[in-house]
């Protein structure tokens, strides 16, 4: 019975939209685990969702930082640009931002 509430709790994490999910990480950042009721209180921010899932998902964002850090998802292979990675071009075009103060 655990693995059938274990794969509807998946289940419900494959129907959080982009916006969810981002109002899911910006409530994680507003409410650590020291808030009372933390659950409950990103659950209300995320919308649509119970304690219960807001907590799957949060098992599931350890378990994929956790296959990150122990090397089990490859880095990606970034496009090159003239003989550079996007990467560095992105950080290039941040420097050329930031100097000219925008």
């Amino acid at each position: 019975m655990a693995s059938s509430s274990r794969l509807s709790s998946t289940d419900s994490n494959l129907t959080w939209t982009a916006k969810q999910n981002k109002l899911f990480e910006n409530a994680l950042a507003v409410y650590d685990s020291e808030t009372a009721d933390r659950w409950h209180k990103i659950a209300k921010v995320v919308g649509g969702t119970t304690e219960e899932e807001v907590k799957r998902q949060y098992e599931i964002l350890l378990e994929d930082i956790n296959h990150i850090e122990s090397g089990k998802v490859p880095l990606p292979k970034y496009r090159k640009v003239r003989g550079i990675s996007e990467g560095s071009n992105i950080c290039s075009e941040e420097k050329r931002l930031k100097n000219l103060k925008l």
